[in-house]
């Protein structure tokens, strides 16, 4: 089955802070472009996000874009926000990060709460010691991989 977006990436991280930096320069280089970010994550990052974002020499305003994000696992709400956002045609990045059977489930939600959208990416971000083993397998699948310096 071919997949509904536009592209796939793929990231790994090992820690939450770690995530946050690899993600936050794309994350702001997207919110530059309009696009709109979501974050479907397994577990909630505001807190680590935050603390983050407040060492970090960016300008206010960016600063509380960035932070407006959802950065908690309400995944709900977010497929809501995704299927609305499709069908407004509007070009999403969506940042998958958990677990492998995670990442797994949400994907084929997306497909479910997405009819047809070539306007989004999603970027699946694996904790790097569950799928270390994995990860040339892993990135196989992908177009590209998110890195902390560039794609």
């Amino acid at each position: 089955m071919k997949s509904l977006t536009k592209e796939k990436m793929c990231a790994f991280y090992a820690s939450d802070y770690h995530f946050e930096m690899i993600s936050l320069p794309y994350i702001s280089k997207s919110i530059d472009e309009n696009k709109k970010v979501i974050i479907l994550t397994e577990n909630n990052l505001e807190e680590t996000v935050n603390t983050l974002i407040s060492r970090m020499n960016l300008k206010t305003d960016k600063q509380k874009k960035i932070l407006a994000l959802d950065w908690n696992n309400n995944n709900l709400e977010k497929f809501k926000e995704i299927s609305k956002n499709s069908k407004e045609n509007k070009e999403m990045i969506i940042f998958i990060k958990g677990k492998e059977n995670y990442i797994d489930n949400v994907n084929k939600n997306i497909e479910k709460w997405v009819k047809d959208s070539e306007k989004i990416k999603t970027i699946d971000c694996y904790e790097f010691f569950e799928v270390e083993n994995q990860i040339d397998s892993i990135a196989e699948k992908y177009d590209k991989i998110l890195g902390t310096s560039r794609e």
